[in-house]
């Protein structure tokens, strides 16, 4: 008897579900385009826009950056540093409090879930408008707001750490009848430390880039001279602040890769 079997990629389930992810994908490809209202003239006048726009900034004025980028470009720095700080003391606990295999209550890890997930639901800017609200333009609240929106990304990384710790160690600590705090540090800590380091050198990396763009809604730092130089058409100086960001932006990744090669 004659098999008459054939192979096919798809069954056809499989290729209905594929055309309709594919259609909804066309659909809601079409409905942004037409929610966005793409104004046709000024997609075509975009090139030479852009063209107009650098030739703007063309020279540079790098005599600018002692006497008005220097120091708030230092402060951008102190943000990130004094934002990851707080971050990482306030993620502890609500880390701890995540760990399913460490905090056995139901209640406090959903408790835990909600601040790390509010944290990284509310962007940096919103954060920073908020706490510019209440302390006043300044590095303060750009400190606090990079400080709030940091804990979900490191608590979560954190739990996440001590979930996949090995029990052996501790089971063992737990049996000699150590404290808590004995089998932590010596059960857990050695096994998250690595992973603990990574996440306080890549949050901090992450922070120098958002420092530097709070500073548009008053939040201190090398984004208010940007706002400023911005409102005045300074282009030249535009030009230089962009690329003392982009500067420091690639050497906090230069740094933070080394500092990751011999620590990590």
């Amino acid at each position: 008897m004659t098999d008459t079997r054939k192979w096919v990629r798809f069954t056809p389930a499989q290729r209905l579900a594929r055309f309709i992810f594919y259609f909804c994908a066309v659909a809601l490809f079409v409905w942004s385009v037409q929610t966005v209202e793409v104004i046709p003239e000024f997609l075509y006048d975009a090139p030479t826009q852009v063209k107009d726009l650098f030739s703007r900034m063309v020279p540079l004025d790098f005599a600018y950056y002692p006497e008005g980028l220097h120091t708030p470009l230092m402060e951008t720095l102190h943000i990130a540093t004094l934002g990851t700080l707080l971050a990482i003391v306030l993620a502890l606990p609500v880390g701890l409090m995540g760990a399913k295999n460490i905090t056995k209550v139901p209640v406090l890890n959903w408790f835990a879930k909600l601040i790390l997930v509010s944290s990284r639901t509310v962007n940096s800017l919103v954060w920073a408008l908020l706490f510019v609200a209440v302390f006043g333009p300044g590095a303060l609240a750009g400190a606090v707001a990079i400080g709030f929106r940091s804990i979900g990304f490191c608590g979560k990384l954190i739990a996440e750490a001590l979930e996949e710790c090995r029990q052996g160690p501790v089971e063992a600590l737990k049996a000699a009848g150590a404290p808590w705090a004995t089998v932590f540090l010596k059960g857990y800590w050695p096994q998250v430390a690595p992973a603990f380091w990574g996440i306080l050198l890549f949050r901090w990396d992450i922070n120098v880039r958002e420092s530097a763009v709070i500073g548009l809604v008053g939040a201190g730092g090398i984004g208010m001279a940007l706002e400023t130089s911005l409102n005045l058409f300074e282009w030249d100086r535009v030009g230089v602040i962009l690329v003392c960001i982009l500067t420091i932006v690639v050497l906090a990744e230069i740094f933070v890769t080394n500092i990751r090669k011999h620590i990590i």
